[in-house]
């Protein structure tokens, strides 16, 4: 491990305080810190430009924030540079959430490339654009699951400058198949793509479900 100077040993293990982290290099600590938030989905979020322009973003940040109503969550890193996903979801209220099978990992990570405004991502990667009824937003006509979402707020952190965006589910577009008798999707057949940090991604297969804990 580099930046050893910054860290101290004891009984054999690695103890990094928040001095050391925060003296980190800053690439490093953004690799570091970003990896130990663990697997996490890979979500390409659909958008269109009050101009009409269509744009796609790959989000590692997606949050189940209920189901009465149906809400996710996205944390959007902070605005020193356009995010034009921010923008897209702020002017229109609508975009989508898709989740695309492993195999198309180099695609989805292009997304994540910072094209120009009036650029197509869906074009520039290779993925095909398609719609919903009743969403302006675009999908990922390729994707496993499709979400349509409805801004309901932004709710800034002031901490570092990222805000939460919070939306409710308008469609889900999913092959019945992937939907058990109790209602839970299964994703890990279809090989989803789940990622790690900013550029690692994996698949993930299941050990097994439980019945609901009690003392």
């Amino acid at each position: 491990m580099t930046q050893a100077s910054f860290i101290r040993k004891q009984s054999g293990e690695f103890i990094i305080d928040k001095n050391a982290i925060e003296q980190l290099e800053q690439r490093y600590r953004t690799t570091f810190i970003n990896s130990l938030a663990g697997f996490r989905q890979a979500v390409l979020v659909g958008t269109k430009s009050a101009e009409g322009h269509s744009n796609l973003a790959i989000f590692n940040s997606l949050i189940h924030l209920g189901a009465h109503p149906a809400l996710f969550g996205l944390i959007n890193r902070p605005d020193s540079v356009q995010r034009d996903t921010l923008q897209n979801i702020i002017s229109t209220k609508s975009y989508t959430l898709n989740y695309v099978k492993a195999e198309a990992f180099e695609k989805a990570h292009q997304t994540s490339a910072r094209y120009d405004k009036q650029v197509s991502e869906f074009e520039q990667v290779g993925f095909e654009e398609a719609y919903l009824p009743s969403c302006t937003a675009p999908i990922v006509k390729e994707a496993v699951v499709s979400i349509a979402m409805q801004l309901e707020g932004i709710i800034p952190i002031k901490i570092n400058g990222t805000v939460l965006i919070v939306g409710s589910v308008q469609q889900i577009h999913i092959d019945e198949q992937r939907i058990g008798k109790d209602g839970f999707v299964s994703l890990s057949e279809e090989q989803v793509l789940v990622s790690q940090g900013l550029d690692a991604y994996f698949i993930t297969s299941p050990i097994g479900r439980l019945a609901y804990a009690k003392p």
